[in-house]
């Protein structure tokens, strides 16, 4: 890890009065549930698109489309 990210990386864990291996397992949770949230929701939209029969070129007319409100 660069130096200059494991001081900026000490002090946040001393201003919170916690550990640096502490702050980095809480940092890499939240970035993991993130990357699960997204691959749920990107999940979700795959299902829907696939219901509605709406193809990879359909989106950027679809999007145009409702951004213009027809």
């Amino acid at each position: 890890m660069p130096s200059g990210l494991v001081k900026q990386l000490d002090n946040q864990a001393k201003q919170e009065l916690t550990s640096r291996s502490e702050l980095t397992r809480k940092a890499i949770a939240r970035y993991l549930n993130s990357q699960s949230n997204w691959d749920k929701i990107f999940a979700y939209g795959e299902k829907q698109a696939k219901k509605l029969g709406i193809k990879e070129k359909d989106i950027d007319r679809l999007v145009s489309e409702y951004r213009h409100g027809k």
